[in-house]
């Protein structure tokens, strides 16, 4: 471990930021509920749901992520999650219906589970021992941070441009045209 000196600690906060942008993407859905079933004319039923759609995904990917890892890698693995995650928070943006946000939902599940195995087969590779309960506390706080953050930010983007960002985009084109 010592060849890896004090850059095990730059792993451990990108651990830590990737961790706090997992945790602000799952509860987007919970902070905007009330502006979404409007939107969509959600009852409770339909906004279950798609909740049981990230949860039953969240679930089921978390045991396909340890396997992937020994197969892959975890650095392979890691990339593969947060880049599945990242088109999955985006593809919301192209939902329509139930069926949609479901689909949209089991995506975003699917690729968020492999956050916390790679973290810490990433901990148990880049730490010794004596270390890794030190490391592992500073990425899982990343989880308590983005709860943090997520109220904040997301109520301010959603005021200020729309649940898909529509309204920044139309006035840019328009500012762009002439």
């Amino acid at each position: 471990m010592n060849r890896l000196g004090k850059f095990r600690w730059v792993i451990c906060a990108l651990l830590f930021f990737a961790c706090v942008i997992n945790y602000m993407d799952r509860q987007v859905l919970g902070l905007l509920k009330p502006d979404l079933m409007k939107i969509f004319s959600w009852d409770e039923k339909d906004f279950g749901i798609i909740n049981i759609c990230f949860q039953s995904a969240y679930a089921f990917g978390q045991t396909a992520f340890g396997p992937l890892i020994e197969l892959i890698g975890t650095k392979s693995t890691y990339a593969f999650a947060i880049a599945f995650w990242s088109v999955a928070a985006m593809s919301h943006a192209l939902a329509q219906s139930l069926f949609g946000w479901g689909a949209a939902r089991v995506a975003l599940g699917l690729g968020e589970s492999g956050n916390y195995p790679t973290a810490i087969k990433t901990v148990a590779e880049w730490f010794p021992p004596k270390e890794r309960s030190v490391a592992t506390g500073i990425f899982n706080a990343g989880s308590n941070v983005g709860s943090i953050f997520a109220p904040l930010l997301v109520p301010w983007l959603f005021l200020a441009v729309g649940w898909k960002g529509r309204l920044h985009l139309r006035s840019a084109r328009r500012d762009s045209c002439g």
